[in-house]
C-alpha cells in the first residue's frame, strides 16, 4: 500500500503538464506501469528522508523509428568529472527557473536540459508520466525520471562537445533482446542489470531505470542474469 506521502508525491501539481491522451496504443503498458510503480520497486536508492541531495530530472523520451518504438538516449564526454562517457538520459539538475522541485520543477527541467543537451525541440514532446524520486548516492542527485512521447521527431545531436560525445536512438527491441542484455560489473564489485546497444554498454542509474520499465510494462524477455560484463568491456 502507498503512503499518504507517496500518493501526494505522486498527484503533484506538475500533473497540468503531462498528458495522456493521443498517445499511441503501444505506450498503454508503461502508462499503466507508472500509475502503480512503487519507489522500492525502482531502486534500492531512494532520496534521503532529510530532504538532502541535489534535485535533477531526466527526459525518458520515446519516439517511434524504423525498427518501431525507441528511447534516445546520449553519451557524456570523456572529459567530465562526473559520469564521464557513460550512456545516459538527457537531464540535470534543477535551475530556479524551472520552478518547484515538488510541482512543475522537474518537467520543465528535463525539457530545458534535453534541449540543451541534445538540441531537440520540446514543442514536439508530449510529457505524459513521471516515476518516483529516485538517489544517485556517487553525485548525490535526487532524480526524477520524466517519461515523453516523442509526437514531433526533431533533429537532435550534440550541442556541446564538452559535455556530450554523442546522441542515437536505441529501439526497445534491440532493448529486449536477450543476446544485448548482460549484468555489469564495476570495479568495485556492484552488479547491475545493462544493455550492450549501439557500440556502448548501458549500465547504471539509466540501465536500472530501462530494466524496470521493461519488467514492469511486460516487455521483458527472459535472459542470461549470469552472463557478466565489465565496465572497460571494450579493453
Amino acid at each position: 500500500m502507498s503512503s499518504g506521502c507517496e500518493e501526494a508525491d505522486r498527484g503533484r501539481a506538475g500533473d497540468g503538464l503531462l498528458s495522456t491522451a493521443g498517445l499511441p496504443p503501444w505506450l498503454d503498458p508503461v502508462v499503466r506501469a507508472t500509475e502503480t510503480i512503487e519507489p522500492h520497486q525502482l531502486s534500492r536508492f531512494l532520496p534521503p528522508e532529510s530532504g538532502a541531495g541535489r534535485q535533477s530530472a531526466v527526459l525518458v523520451l520515446f519516439g517511434e523509428g524504423a525498427k518501431g518504438p525507441e528511447l534516445l538516449l546520449m553519451e557524456r564526454a570523456g572529459s567530465l568529472r562526473s559520469h564521464a562517457g557513460q550512456p545516459s538520459f538527457p537531464g540535470g539538475a534543477l535551475d530556479p527557473e524551472d520552478g518547484d522541485p515538488r510541482a512543475e520543477g522537474p518537467l520543465r527541467a528535463a525539457l530545458r536540459e534535453a534541449e540543451e543537451e541534445t538540441g531537440l525541440d520540446p514543442r514536439g514532446v508530449q510529457l505524459f508520466a513521471e516515476l518516483p524520486r529516485l538517489f544517485i548516492p556517487v553525485s548525490d542527485f535526487v532524480v526524477t525520471p520524466v517519461l515523453g512521447w516523442w509526437r514531433s521527431p526533431s533533429p537532435v545531436g550534440v550541442v556541446d562537445p564538452n559535455e556530450t560525445a554523442r546522441v542515437f536512438t536505441v529501439p526497445v527491441a534491440d532493448l529486449t533482446d536477450p543476446a544485448n542484455r548482460v549484468t555489469s560489473v564495476h570495479p568495485r564489485g556492484h552488479h547491475g542489470p545493462a544493455f550492450l546497444v549501439e557500440s556502448a554498454l548501458v549500465w547504471g542509474f539509466t540501465a536500472g531505470v530501462i530494466d524496470r520499465l521493461l519488467h514492469f510494462a511486460g516487455w521483458e524477455r527472459p535472459w542470461d542474469r549470469s552472463r557478466q560484463v565489465p565496465l572497460d568491456w571494450r579493453a
